[in-house]
């Protein structure tokens, strides 16, 4: 019988995504002095204050508190009103030196040996229901805070907007596992003072119904038949939404792990992404199974894929490979078969890994708001400037892992036409 499935995401002003853009910025701009920078850093964000923490060793010096204030600036953080705010909060950095212990069981003799930074398991997964391979709750959840974004910078339209908002759609699924309509959507969003609250939730609904959520269906034509009459929307639900970002809630670094990857469907292995240098398979090899689970339903593999693979610290090799069509696969193999060819075509040791998805380049700040997969692959020139003032300037590809170029080798190992 059908079904309701929900998922969530969150701004670039939520407390935790201020978190990640600020660890995420820091990692690129170490990339960008030293590409082989080991940086793992966390960031936390609350009422005036940005604690910065982590382990690093790289041959740049940064200015990590401009970093940090440039970010904060860039979201949207800039009065004095929102308790948190770019020019006058305190940034403490208590960022130190890698472990010497766990720097030895990452570099080899040999960059071909480099071994895994941690051990663990990392999923990725891919359907064909939208047109970017996403499931379709977390993508249109995604494009709502897109969009409210978009409307808060061109300040025209609506005026009262305020950098943090959180949105969640759920969706009514068929039997047979297709998107029948949307069912329900909500948005919380931060805003200015009104002069009542009634007044003040009336229009901040209007203003969402009316124009945020018109614009994501102009934008999002494939699926605009599903924003029927019935939807049921929760806009602000709580009331009033003054106090938010790092002053209403504390944000830490890798905090949205399900935001940033499928938003509840497939697997998730536990480990963040956001402050992570390429060498943290965490990241890199998460990157590395969504590109593979991508491939694979696009080449018509399968309409449905789940990619596990795992590591033990120090160590090239992985353990192993998993893949899951769910039954969807086209093909007259079994989800084992498949699996070994799959590790014949991707090499997933992290040093391969790193080369094939051009990892050690500056690539992370736009990764973490509004998810890590299911992006546009672009190229784009980035600069950067050091204490000392010297510039760089990069040319570097975005979200590689979400590139169709194994579409043809897949197609070949897998004699599909």
């Amino acid at each position: 019988m059908p079904y309701l499935f929900t998922s969530e995401s969150v701004s670039e002003g939520h407390p935790d995504k201020v978190a990640d853009q600020i660890s995420d910025a820091l990692i690129d701009n170490f990339l960008a002095f030293d590409a082989n920078s080991k940086v793992a850093c966390e960031t936390l964000v609350t009422t005036g204050q940005v604690v910065l923490a982590g382990e690093v060793k790289s041959k740049a010096y940064l200015d990590v508190q401009e970093i940090a204030r440039g970010v904060i600036r860039k979201i949207g953080y800039t009065k004095s009103e929102y308790m948190f705010e770019a020019n006058s909060c305190g940034i403490l950095s208590a960022i130190h030196e890698q472990s010497a212990d766990i720097n030895q069981g990452v570099d080899r003799k040999t960059k071909e040996e480099q071994g895994a930074g941690d051990q663990g398991m990392m999923f990725g997964y891919a359907t064909n229901e939208t047109e970017d391979y996403m499931p379709l709750a977390l993508d249109l959840a995604h494009k709502i805070l897109q969009e409210l974004a978009a409307l808060r910078r061109e300040n025209n339209e609506i005026k009262y907007l305020r950098p943090d908002a959180k949105s969640q759609v759920t969706l009514e699924y068929d039997d047979n596992n297709k998107p029948l309509r949307i069912d329900a959507i909500v948005v919380s969003t931060q805003h200015d003072d009104f002069d009542s609250e009634e007044k003040m939730l009336k229009k901040i609904k209007k203003d969402i119904v009316n124009i945020l959520i018109p614009r994501v269906q102009a934008k999002y034509t494939k699926y605009a038949h599903l924003f029927g009459s019935k939807i049921k929307y929760h806009i602000n639900p709580t009331g009033k939404f003054v106090i938010g970002g790092p002053h209403g809630d504390t944000g830490l670094t890798g905090r949205k792990i399900i935001v940033d990857t499928y938003g509840g469907k497939g697997a998730h292995g536990g480990g963040a992404f956001s402050g992570k240098d390429p060498s943290k398979v965490d990241r890199s090899a998460a990157y590395a199974t969504r590109h593979i689970a991508k491939n694979l339903v696009a080449a018509g593999v399968c309409e449905e894929a789940l990619v596990q693979v795992s590591y033990a610290i120090g160590v090239a090799e992985p353990m192993g490979l998993y893949v899951n069509t769910y039954g969807t696969a086209k093909i007259d193999m079994t989800d084992g078969e498949i699996a070994k060819i799959v590790s014949a075509i991707f090499d997933m040791r992290p040093y391969f890994i790193e080369q094939r998805l051009k990892l050690r380049n500056p690539i992370y700040s736009e990764t973490a708001a509004y998810g890590h997969m299911g992006r546009k692959p672009e190229i784009v020139e980035k600069e950067f400037r050091s204490p000392e003032g010297k510039v760089v300037k990069k040319k570097v590809e975005l979200f590689t892992w979400e590139k169709l170029d194994y579409v043809g080798k897949v197609k070949k190992a897998f004699a599909i036409k």
